[in-house]
């Protein structure tokens, strides 16, 4: 009597292998057998017609807060994931002494957006050191598995005080202080380290994060701690200016300890080809005996904007300011008003630097997300807000304004940043087949008032292997593996991502025909009712966690098998054999 059998789905394993048909059953929170299972099950479900893949594994979340209030870490529940990996980008809340905390939240505040309101009374702070961290997190039941690692603006602080917060150099003493704890934190259950070195990743302050400027000196010093305690990643945000020095500290780090360095790589809209250049560099520092790669997106980094987000193209206008502080209720009936629009319309946009122009007036990069239903994430230039205006000759503002206010004031206008330098996907096509490339950047959690790309995982199943139409798809048991087995492996986590016998029991059943992204909404549902912008999905038919279904037909079953995952975790002895 098996404890559960998927029977008759088509089942796309992670190995990358063709779909085929088989059952698949489980026991004791593992997979047992796969193919034809004979005997019964306490429970069995029927996945004929539907899709039997690996639980998804998201390496690149920000969830280090909400992981201590929320069990079950929405918006990526819903879309498959049944593993993350937060503490990314350098910033994190451990270590933390007692009079650092305010400074940890408006550090994260700044960098990912996350209500600093929402942080201060969600979270408790019964820690200190990074392994009491792991120790709370260990305490709590949750819906799916979380790992962590060790963020450098964190321990800078920790140890360093003002000095580190400000960005000084850090002292031998300080090197080996920074080292001891990121050795702890791994020893401890930490599957790396993070560090930023962009100069997008500003503090609430406009401060740059702690550890951008890092010599060579600190970031090896502190590589090498990963080295002795004989794994972990060394996981980098940074602009890669000058790449090629960048690439020196990281080929010698990875070369000396035989651990991985990952970095996050998008289009540039001011280099739109840099990105084959640091992937060539990336191509020989691996012949050269260092494991580097590339941390990818499967679309744009870019912003919705609505009356809701944290910004729109209004803001700044003197009108608008009048009332941007009312309820949304209220603020609404205001723009409902001719006179109100007229005279918002009528102001002259406040003075911004260049980011913030492109935000409010860069109409040749700002697009209707939602048409008839469907969501757009690769629209032509011609559908832009100024190709439009110049067809109609109306103002674009005017249009900007007048889609903002469709479905009741809820309507959204998409900005891509980055990774949309010509208007197309093709580069991302290309990337997403480089062997140096994984999968990553969705950001769960963070962002909450201009984003929401936690929805990567359903993404890559509907447009990029299904609905694709402006250029080529992807096979599907490719795109599988890659958010599974690919991810897995590259934290170590050898245990989940592939379907095979003696493998730890994660598994989405799939209605793949009727599997979407619903559009973007924004709800304030934090702690201190602090504002999120969340995307749901539909056609997950069931999402099992070591066993256990966790979802089923979109809804959550009160089930919380999640655990807390500390350091690496092995193959099966059958499946290590069999690689």
């Amino acid at each position: 009597m098996h404890d559960l059998i998927i029977r008759g789905g088509t089942l796309v394993d992670g190995t990358g292998a063709p779909a085929r048909i088989a059952d698949v059953a489980i026991d004791k929170g593992l997979i047992t057998e796969v193919g034809e299972v004979k005997g019964e099950a306490r429970r069995e479900i029927d996945a004929k017609g539907l899709l039997v893949t690996p639980g998804f594994v998201d390496i690149h979340t920000h969830y280090d807060g909400q992981v201590t209030w929320d069990e079950y870490l929405s918006p990526s529940c819903w879309h498959g994931v049944t593993t993350v990996v937060m503490g990314n980008c350098g910033v994190g809340f451990a270590p933390a002494r007692p009079d650092r905390h305010d400074w940890l939240i408006t550090l994260m505040e700044g960098v990912e957006d996350i209500p600093g309101s929402a942080l201060a009374e969600g979270i408790k702070w019964n820690w200190e050191t990074f392994p009491e961290y792991l120790d709370s997190l260990e305490r709590q039941s949750r819906v799916l598995d979380v790992a962590t690692q060790v963020p450098h603006g964190s321990v800078r602080a920790y140890v360093m005080g003002e000095r580190g917060a400000r960005n000084e150099p850090a002292t031998r003493e300080d090197i080996e202080e920074m080292a001891r704890i990121v050795r702890e934190g791994i020893e401890a259950g930490a599957l790396g380290f993070s560090t930023s070195r962009t100069m997008l990743h500003l503090s609430k302050d406009g401060e740059p994060v702690p550890g951008t400027f890092a010599n060579e000196a600190e970031l090896i010093g502190i590589g090498r701690a990963l080295g002795d305690a004989g794994h972990g990643v060394f996981e980098i945000a940074s602009d890669m200016t000058p790449a090629e020095e960048e690439f020196h500290w990281m080929k010698a780090l990875s070369a000396e300890t035989g651990l991985p360095v990952t970095y996050a790589l998008l289009q540039s809209p001011v280099d739109a080809d840099k990105w084959r250049s640091m992937l060539h560099l990336t191509e020989e520092a691996r012949r050269q005996g260092a494991n580097i790669t590339a941390q990818i997106a499967c679309r744009p980094t870019g912003m919705v904007l609505g009356w809701q987000s944290t910004i729109h193209p209004f803001v700044g206008r003197a009108t608008y300011d009048e009332i941007a502080r009312l309820p949304f209720a209220e603020r609404l009936a205001k723009l409902r008003d001719p006179e109100v629009r007229a005279r918002i319309l009528a102001d002259k946009p406040k003075p911004m630097g260049t980011l913030g122009m492109i935000m409010t007036q860069g109409f040749d990069r700002m697009f209707r997300l939602e048409n008839d239903g469907n969501l757009d994430y690769e629209p032509a230039a011609d559908a832009s807000v100024a190709a439009l205006a110049a067809r109609t000759g109306r103002d674009p503002a005017e249009i900007v304004y007048d889609m903002l206010m469709e479905k009741d004031g809820r309507g959204y206008i998409y900005l891509p940043l980055l990774n949309y330098a010509r208007f197309n996907f093709d580069h991302i096509h290309e990337m997403l087949q480089h062997p140096a490339t994984v999968l990553s950047l969705s950001d769960g959690g963070a962002h909450c008032g201009v984003i929401c790309d936690a929805s990567f995982p359903t993404y890559m199943l509907t447009h990029w292997v299904r609905d694709r139409a402006r250029g080529p798809r992807l096979p599907l048991e490719q795109v599988v593996r890659m958010q599974t087995h690919d991810t897995a492996h590259l934290y170590g986590l050898n245990d989940r991502g592939v379907i095979a016998p003696g493998m730890k029991a994660d598994v989405n059943v799939i209605d793949f025909e009727r599997l979407r992204i619903l559009a973007p909404e924004m709800v304030f549902d934090l702690p201190a009712e602090g504002r999120r912008m969340i995307q749901r999905s539909e056609g997950y038919r069931a999402t099992i966690v070591s066993g256990t279904v966790t979802f089923e037909n979109g809804e959550a079953t009160g089930a919380l098998p999640g655990k807390l995952v500390r350091g690496l975790q092995r193959a099966p002895a059958a499946r290590s054999a069999a690689e």
